[in-house]
């Protein structure tokens, strides 16, 4: 994809996710929003993937660390081509193929079962760990919330990643300054996260986390590297629509009066958005 077509891929995966939550009447949004452009290069002009063929060996893998965004990812992978649009309005149903987080047995394009913080870059170190003995070409992907960073078990995988000198993993830390209880800083302050992650032994940058070109830039060079990296994105919980970015209980949204219409007045936006298939 071009840099215009990822941005248009941004919109309708941020549309979707929207008539999603709204549908559910309730949701992470915030935390799902926020990695959004980060799903869209991603998918869009990064991984080797076949969305005929989830099972492909020599796909690339993808974890959701911080799972409860799961909803940015499944209308990601419905966009792609994985599974129909229209189990996106399925989402936290009784027997759903959708659940509030990934679940590898139920959802096609699902590479981890995530949502218990801490444990999905664990997952996706090993995953990597494993393809760098068995020789493989295949890359792993991991997106970790900034609030995930309390957590022990994820220094345990970062210090493991860099000592092996994983190359063939790319770690996101997607740094919205907010967590589920109010903001990282009062909560436990992380301090410099890119330069903790330097200290670790990764090659490590921070950038803003709502530019498609940057952001393919930035993987692109890392990638290159030859050594473990991590990108920290300079996000903001609700990205994309001004009033949730601006909502101090962003992390989960119960959708009535005034929040429900401004979920309306997004989706209206965004969906001429991608109509015009002018998305900024």
């Amino acid at each position: 994809m071009t840099i215009q077509e990822l941005k248009l891929f941004s919109a309708q995966i941020r549309l979707e996710t929207a008539k999603m939550l709204l549908k559910r009447g309730f949701g992470h949004l915030g935390g799902s929003f926020s990695i959004v452009e980060t799903l869209s290069v991603l998918y869009g002009a990064v991984m080797t993937i076949d969305p005929q063929n989830p099972s492909w060996d020599q796909r690339d893998r993808f974890v959701l660390s911080k799972g409860h965004a799961g909803p940015a990812l499944y209308s990601t992978l419905a966009l792609k081509g994985y599974f129909p649009l229209e189990w996106l309005s399925t989402l936290n149903d009784n027997g759903t193929n959708l659940p509030s987080h990934p679940d590898r047995l139920r959802t096609p394009g699902v590479d981890a079962t995530t949502g218990s913080l801490g444990q999905g870059i664990s997952l996706a170190v090993g995953m990597a760990k494993a393809f760098q003995i068995d020789h493989r070409p295949n890359r792993v992907f991991a997106i970790v919330g900034d609030g995930e960073l309390n957590e022990g078990q994820v220094w345990e995988a970062f210090q493991f990643a860099a000592h092996n000198r994983l190359s063939n993993l790319l770690i996101f830390i997607d740094e919205n300054h907010k967590q589920l209880d109010g903001l990282t800083k009062d909560i436990m302050n992380p301090f410099d996260v890119r330069a903790k992650m330097e200290a670790f032994g990764f090659r490590a940058l921070r950038i803003k986390g709502n530019d498609e070109a940057l952001i393919l830039q930035t993987v692109t060079d890392c990638l290159a590297s030859g050594q473990a990296s991590c990108i920290v994105l300079d996000t903001v919980k609700g990205q994309g629509v001004p009033y949730f970015e601006q909502l101090a209980d962003n992390h989960h949204i119960r959708f009535a009066n005034e929040s429900e219409a401004a979920l309306k007045a997004a989706i209206e936006t965004l969906s001429a958005q991608v109509a015009g298939k002018d998305a900024r």
